[in-house]
């Protein structure tokens, strides 16, 4: 009896849910296919965890599909995306990837006849991790009559990873600007550090904090812009 007065409920309401779904199938299936050039974006799944990519990596690409101009219409809504699979690649260097049937997700009833590029090519590096210290850049001349005693950054190395090649050629990390025109005392600094390779990263957070210490000398030179320490 529930089950029955379940289906009955908003019997027209229901009805005409199911005659609206209806018409739209009709439509659809009765729309001439259209071909059309669509974006969409590439997927990188299983990166094995020692490996790093070290080629410029493609975030979409173009594909050449047929299908219902309704279907077509609102294509970026229905999840259609290029999926690679790394979970093949066990030891560094180049390896092509095919954009076809295999590694395309499209939703039904829409078929890819080529994509552009047509392939994806990637060159793979072990991964390495190591420590370089941070150096602290320095901007603006003290008052005059003021020196820099000294200063230590916290924490003074930071751990960066990525590709062997390009961690290997890393020595340092280098902070974010510090202006010393306006300190007569002593001052802390919170800053960023960074490193010029977009393929290397920190494998915590790259802030540091900088301690400086300013103090006031009878007869001293004004200080220079203090630059790059």
């Amino acid at each position: 009896m529930k089950s029955l007065r379940f289906l009955t409920h908003n019997l027209g309401w229901k009805m005409l849910a199911l005659a609206l779904a209806i018409l739209f199938w009709l439509g659809v299936a009765g729309e001439q296919d259209v071909v059309s050039f669509v974006s969409v974006p590439v997927e990188y799944r299983r990166l094995p965890a020692d490996l790093e990519i070290t080629s410029s990596v493609v975030e979409q690409v173009y594909l050449e599909v047929e299908g219902p101009p309704g279907l077509l219409g609102q294509f970026g809504e229905l999840g259609a995306a290029v999926v690679l699979d790394f979970s093949q690649v066990h030891s560094p260097g180049g390896r092509t990837f095919n954009i076809d049937e295999e590694t395309v997700t499209l939703p039904h009833g829409v078929d890819l006849l080529r994509a552009l590029p047509s392939q994806l090519r990637f060159e793979f590096e072990r991964r390495l991790q190591r420590e370089v210290p941070v150096k602290v850049h320095f901007t603006g001349s003290l008052h005059p009559g003021y020196v820099l005693d000294s200063y230590e950054v916290k924490p003074p190395v930071l751990t960066i990873v990525g590709p062997q090649s390009r961690v290997a050629r890393i020595d340092a990390a280098q902070s974010d600007p510090i202006d010393l025109s306006q300190v007569v005392a002593t001052a802390e600094f919170r800053v960023n550090a960074f490193v010029e390779d977009l393929h290397v990263r920190f494998e915590n957070s790259p802030r540091v904090v900088v301690r400086v210490v300013v103090e006031k000398q009878d007869n001293a030179e004004t200080q220079a812009p203090a630059g790059k320490e």
